[in-house]
């Protein structure tokens, strides 16, 4: 293994043989193998270790574990401590959310006051095969299912061509020590419940599963690219830049199969959501207008024209009460009382009309905005939010909210209504909220 390891190192990443790095240590079995094979390298990193405070003396025991191998192998150590539980009921989110971003936004701290340029995470190939499933359950394109990334940002994970159990076997050779954290072994959760109930059955079938996901990871990957590539060359075909917008060129469109895959290869990026709607938008009528929340997609003939809905297209506007429409150019918001719930779509809101304190207020997403999202247990930061629904980082300041007031956000626009303005069984008054399209 370490001899595989240097050689995946020098292909894939030479960058650590020159530069320094911190490895993210929890004392399990994972980081300490990796923490390991580095030393052997004689590369010049760091030890990092997170103490949630989680498990009472266990915690401690190992933090001490990691500072003492640090000491071992003469490395400098950081370590931080996190008042987890506190922070989480503080936030009204998961422990396991809650560390999670206590954990990377304390690494990135370092990254950015140090003098170390990247950190490695101990992830291996059954992490990413977990992640694959994950994933799938929840409906994910093509991205999703590729596993985790070897690397983004200043994060490197040069573990995953290893599966677990040759970790684990190379740390028995090795006579290497580390500390098991019991809470792994728990199904709660739902890693851990693929972990220990979906991926072992699959290998008991077929011995050779990790080796062919891998294989078919691969593939993936290649897939991922050979349609990032022909993407590039279809845009270049299909796509005029003009000085204020793009326009797809329709009766170019129409020569080439699969349309719809191709248009949403050139737009998700964009924001849009309601891809039924833009696959329609080219046979439609002239002026038809398509929007997510930061652009808009107009049939222009024979063009498809994709613009950037400005910010200053979008001041702050404030609903009042009886008011049953509110124009902002681009679109309109339809308000209405209703009796009973219709069919639920992106573009239309219900809530409890006698929870809302008028006028209503619209603006865009501003720091530290956060909500209940309908369907989820718990307070979620809007940018989590955002970054959840797969909404590009230049697309998320632009994202409209509906506000009760000026306080509680009602309605992120097109994604999702607060949990606390849901219509439930003894709700009497119901307010239907939609935008329109003029």
């Amino acid at each position: 293994m370490q001899n595989r390891f240097q050689t995946h190192i020098e292909s894939e990443f030479p960058e650590l043989l020159s530069q320094p790095f911190i490895i993210a240590t929890s004392g399990g079995i994972d980081s300490v193998v990796l923490a390991n094979l580095c030393f052997h390298l004689k590369l010049d990193f760091a030890l990092a270790h997170c103490n949630f405070q989680l498990r009472a003396e266990a915690s401690d025991t190992d933090a001490r574990f990691v500072e003492d191998l640090a000491d071992s192998m003469n490395r400098p150590f950081f370590i931080k401590k996190f008042e987890t539980e506190t922070l989480s009921d503080e936030q009204n989110e998961s422990i396991q959310i809650t560390a999670r971003n206590l954990r990377y936004g304390w690494f990135r701290e370092l990254i950015e006051t140090t003098s170390y340029n990247y950190l490695l995470t101990a992830h291996h190939l059954n992490d990413s095969l977990e992640t694959f499933f994950i994933n799938l359950s929840r409906s994910t394109g093509l991205k999703g299912l590729l596993g985790i990334p070897d690397r983004n940002d200043y994060i490197r994970r040069p573990l995953l061509i290893f599966s677990k159990e040759e970790v684990k076997n190379f740390a028995i050779e090795q006579n290497i020590e580390w500390r098991e954290d019991q809470s792994n072994n728990s199904t709660k959760y739902l890693r851990n419940k693929v972990r220990h109930e979906v991926v072992p059955n699959l290998i008991d079938l077929n011995p050779n599963f990790l080796a062919n996901f891998e294989s078919s990871l691969e593939k993936l990957k290649d897939a991922e690219l050979l349609i990032e590539d022909y993407t590039t060359l279809l845009f270049k075909t299909l796509v005029t830049k003009k000085d204020e917008h793009y326009e797809i060129d329709i009766e170019k469109l129409n020569r080439f199969p699969n349309q719809k895959a191709i248009l949403y290869q050139l737009l998700e990026s964009f924001g849009f959501t309601e891809w039924e709607d833009v696959y329609r938008l080219k046979d439609a009528q002239t002026g038809k207008k398509i929007f997510s929340a930061s652009h808009q997609l107009t049939k222009d003939r024979e063009k498809l024209i994709l613009s950037s809905i400005s910010k200053q297209s979008f001041k702050a506007a404030d609903l009042k009460a009886g008011q049953t429409s509110l124009d902002l150019g681009n679109f309109r918001l339809n308000i209405e009382d209703v009796t009973q719930l219709g069919n639920f779509t992106s573009n239309v809101a219900y809530v409890d009309k006698s929870k809302l304190q008028f006028p209503l207020h619209l603006r865009t997403v501003q720091h530290g905005d956060y909500f209940y999202p309908f369907g989820m247990k718990g307070k979620k930061k809007l940018s989590d939010f955002l970054k959840d629904e797969k909404i590009s980082p230049h697309l998320k300041p632009s994202q409209l909210l509906l506000c009760n007031g000026n306080a509680d956000v009602i309605w992120v626009l097109n994604l999702r209504i607060d949990n606390r303005y849901k219509v439930e069984s003894t709700t009497e008054d119901i307010l239907k909220i939609e935008i329109l399209n003029d």
